[in-house]
């Protein structure tokens, strides 16, 4: 199962982010630590090329960014470890997450529905995942 994002771009009716279980339980825990988080990908070489998670708001989009979607981490959270948290699993507020792109990367991508997933390893030391010995990486498909 997995958790499609809104769609955030005009005159689009299509979902162009989604998470998978992984990423959403592992997003779940660095809510928890972090608190409000959010994506951003550049598209640049190396680790740049990967979704950076970062605190809501640490990394500042401008007019050089595309909003692709807002991902929304609190449905189906039943049980979790933070019920009574702000903005936890018992309905003190929704768990939203935007996802950003660099317009530059978005030409290159526009074709492309993503996935965020997560596997072991060490990603950038500038997104929040790096200390708990997971990276976030983009599984991509081509749109119909």
């Amino acid at each position: 199962m997995t958790v499609e994002a809104s769609v955030t771009i005009p005159g689009e009716t299509f979902s162009r982010v989604a998470l998978t279980d992984s990423a959403v339980e592992l997003l779940d825990k660095l809510w928890l630590i972090h608190g409000p988080l959010m994506f951003h990908q550049s598209g640049g070489c190396c680790d740049g090329s990967s979704p950076m998670c970062y605190p809501a708001g640490e990394f500042i989009t401008a007019e050089a960014d595309v909003l692709l979607g807002v991902l929304d981490i609190s449905r189906g959270a039943e049980g979790r470890a933070d019920a009574g948290v702000p903005g936890g699993a018992d309905g003190d507020g929704p768990r939203l997450i935007e996802f950003w792109m660099s317009r530059e990367q978005f030409e290159y991508w526009r074709h492309t529905h993503l996935t965020v997933d997560v596997v072991p390893g060490r990603g950038s030391g500038f997104s929040v995942e790096a200390p708990e010995g997971k990276r976030f990486l983009i599984r991509s498909r081509l749109m119909g």
